[in-house]
């Protein structure tokens, strides 16, 4: 009987051993957080754009052999929440990255905390040009932030361009009014636009500021009428899908060009019940613009998966997990300050096009550098429930529409 129980503990602590040794080869999780409002279409598309990417990862044997695990803090659209949340996401839940934030004046008072906790941030929503600012004039303090979406300069100049493109050449138009909302992300959105657009043919007849919380666009589209411009062009994300609905309903008689945060993504299409059609909005890119190899594949596992087409944000996201993914398998680590360094000498080519970060000498730092063999971007058109890629030349699938309501 002693015997029995002698081997019964030997082979007790025999299965004891390989249950811990089998513990042991088991790699703790790579913990990224994920904050945005995903209650919102954009905060949805975050939220989407982290999710695919992490079961790709995982389904493909993790990074290094180590998982991916999202933790996410809905920052309900306050400063002040998404603070707490952050503070809670690195000092008691422990992530070694954080993803998100949509809206600018949410990562503006991120990013102090970023610098404060060393921990890297990837925004992959807000797009004011001062949090390339922030980190140029606080470089290294503020190093660990970086933006894998277009600032607003950048975003306004690819609007710019593509307006050059086909709203002068191809339309014919000479004169616009440009309706922005009273958001952090605009101040320079307008002051590049009011700048760029004469220069490629577009007088700006009247600049309109849009309280975000405008609900009735009646007698601003009555303004706009009455000044007679060829085209609106936009700088809306917050507001919704209020101006777009009402542009519909009233039928404006002319095409709402720019940039629409929102309707990048067919969500838009069905909360606006079509209303969308006619819109041309600039975004990342598009399910059926190869800006790189990676973009149609991405933007159709997307809508696969969560029966929506990728705004702007999905993509921005879903690249940010994998910048995160390459910069730990280069450097090794999670630890911030060699995996912020990585992040720094990223070359990545992603699902939004080959993604290289500004240096500390550059003016917007740890933002994404735009132009050809870089990050570029699209304008498309909603025509009859689709997006039609219509700029850049190299990369349209079809031929801009004229407004629907042109002949009111």
């Amino acid at each position: 009987m002693g015997f029995a129980r002698l081997k019964l503990m030997a082979a007790g602590l025999a299965f004891g051993g390989l249950f811990s040794s089998a513990n042991a080869q088991t790699p703790p999780p790579i913990r990224i957080g994920v904050m945005a409002k995903f209650a919102q279409i954009n905060g949805a598309a975050i939220l989407n754009g982290a999710t695919l990417a992490t079961e790709e990862i995982n389904a493909a044997g993790g990074v290094k052999g180590r998982k991916v695990e999202l933790t996410t803090y809905d920052d309900q659209g306050s400063a002040s929440d998404a603070v707490l949340a952050f503070q809670r996401a690195v000092k008691q839940d422990k992530v070694q990255a954080i993803v998100g934030t949509f809206l600018s004046e949410i990562a503006i008072a991120l990013t102090p905390w970023a610098a404060r906790l060393k921990v890297p941030y990837i925004i992959t929503g807000a797009g004011a040009d001062q949090v390339g600012l922030l980190v140029k004039q606080n470089y290294p303090a503020y190093k660990y932030v970086f933006r894998s979406i277009l600032p607003a300069s950048s975003t306004a100049r690819g609007v710019c361009e593509s307006m050059g493109d086909i709203g002068v050449k191809q339309l014919g138009y000479a004169s616009a009014v440009l309706m922005t909302e009273d958001a952090a992300w605009t101040r320079s959105y307008d002051e590049f636009l009011k700048t760029c657009l004469p220069s490629v043919g577009l007088k700006i007849v009247d600049a309109i500021k849009v309280a975000t919380d405008t609900s009735d666009f009646t007698p601003i589209f009555q303004k706009i009428e009455g000044a007679k411009p060829n085209v609106i062009v936009t700088g809306v994300g917050i507001i919704g899908n209020k101006p777009v609905v009402q542009w519909h309903n009233q039928q404006v008689p002319l095409l709402m060009m720019g940039y629409n945060a929102q309707a990048g993504a067919s969500a838009f299409w069905k909360e606006t019940s079509g209303a969308t059609n006619g819109v041309v909005t600039f975004t990342a890119a598009s399910e059926d613009s190869p800006l790189t190899p990676k973009t149609v594949p991405f933007a159709k596992a997307y809508l696969a998966r969560f029966n929506t087409t990728a705004a702007a944000h999905s993509f921005a996201t879903y690249d940010a997990i994998y910048l995160l993914k390459d910069a730990i398998e280069r450097s090794g680590t999670t630890d911030a300050d060699p995996l912020t360094d990585a992040l720094e000498k990223a070359d990545y080519v992603g699902a939004s096009g080959r993604i290289v970060f500004q240096g500390p000498d550059d003016p917007l730092t740890h933002d994404m550098k735009y132009g050809n063999g870089f990050v570029t971007g699209v304008s498309i058109q909603w025509q009859e429930g689709k997006q039609v890629t219509i700029w850049p030349p190299n990369a349209a699938t079809g031929k801009v529409a004229s407004s629907p309501f042109a002949s009111k």
